[in-house]
């Protein structure tokens, strides 16, 4: 079995190569070694932010991609590498400025570069559909995990097994996310009613349309593929970290409206993420640590419950990733007690 250091040789890498470039831009910028150290520290930070906020992605990654072959696990860490830093990190905060401000790709990017202030008031002003979409999108997979018969070991069992007690209603987890959607849009600010519902409309689309694509491509394949979750599974965890990734890149704007600064450091973050959750399967830490699932999940779910409130009101960012570490840690500490109890 690899060491654990092993697991993050790229991340190391991405950081070393990460940190020359944010304190060359610094001081490319700037024209000061003062300049260059703050941008280092900002770039740092917004690493930090990215783990904080998606190590419950990884643990939830790991549940999914446990089921995969190693030539779909590095495909993950490969192709998804790729799509999670260039296409999350960087395009699509230009597509949410292109379709807000009604101009095409090439001059929300010259946005991005001339007039960042701007380009950060119109982020801003997209984060009730954000917040929606993603919220939405993520409220979804934490009930499909919570709302299962098959679903085995409790970890807070008067929530889990009422819930998993309504597995055998049809569709209960829709009816539920739609009874959400309603009470948030009518708690919307006049005006942003329509925008909240037709995003949280999407994000629900968005999650059963992935989840029936994924089984038409996975029933396409040989059954050793549709075992090991294939294609779909790889689309489905593509999807999920990019609702993961919706508070990182909308927070990051609190700290620096450079999208340079933003692209490099969530980018380095999200090394580091892709490389714990294959870490995870590979010294198989789910099944040694019973309830670490379930925290991860109870993790979504308060970050799915969090980003629909931010529609509403502000919610910090400083709330958003200690939460999720504190259900990580309290899974953790329960597993490790339910092992010796049971030794």
């Amino acid at each position: 079995m690899n060491s654990t250091f092993s697991y993050f040789r790229l991340p190391v890498a991405a950081t070393v190569i990460g940190i020359l470039a944010i304190a060359w831009f610094g001081f490319a910028t700037t024209g000061s070694t003062t300049g260059a150290l703050t941008f280092l520290l900002i770039g740092l930070t917004l690493t930090l932010l990215e783990i904080s906020l998606s190590f419950d992605n990884a643990v939830v990654n790991a549940n999914k991609l446990k089921f995969m072959t190693p030539v779909w696990q590095r495909r993950f860490l490969t192709w998804g590498i790729l799509i999670a830093v260039f296409g999350m990190r960087i395009v699509f905060p230009i597509v949410i400025v292109s379709v807000a401000a009604g101009v095409g790709p090439v001059e929300a990017t010259l946005l991005a570069a001339t007039e960042p202030e701007t380009y950060s008031q119109i982020m801003h002003d997209a984060h009730v559909s954000v917040a929606a979409f993603g919220g939405t999108y993520l409220m979804m997979v934490a009930l499909s995990f919570f709302v299962d018969k098959e679903k085995n070991v409790d970890w807070i069992r008067f929530v889990e097994c009422r819930l998993r007690s309504w597995a055998d209603l049809r569709a209960i987890e829709i009816v539920l996310v739609l009874c959400i959607i309603v009470g948030f849009t009518m708690a919307q600010k006049e005006g942003h009613e329509a925008e909240f519902l037709f995003a949280s409309v999407l994000g629900l689309l968005a999650f059963l349309l992935v989840d029936v694509l994924g089984d038409v491509l996975d029933k396409g394949q040989t059954k050793a593929a549709v075992a090991s979750g294939g294609l779909g599974a790889f689309l489905y965890l593509e999807v999920l970290d990019a609702s993961f990734s919706f508070d990182g890149v909308i927070g990051a704007f609190a700290l620096t409206n450079n999208m340079f600064l933003i692209a490099v450091g969530l980018g380095i973050g999200a090394f580091y993420v892709r490389s714990m959750t294959i870490m995870l399967v590979d010294k198989e830490t789910l099944s040694q640590l019973r309830f670490l699932e379930h925290g991860a999940f109870y993790s979504v779910l308060a970050l799915a419950t969090i980003m629909l409130t931010q529609s509403v009101v502000t919610v910090p960012e400083y709330v958003t990733g200690p939460l999720s570490i504190a259900f990580i840690a309290v899974a953790t500490v329960s597993s490790v007690r339910y092992a010796r109890r049971t030794t």
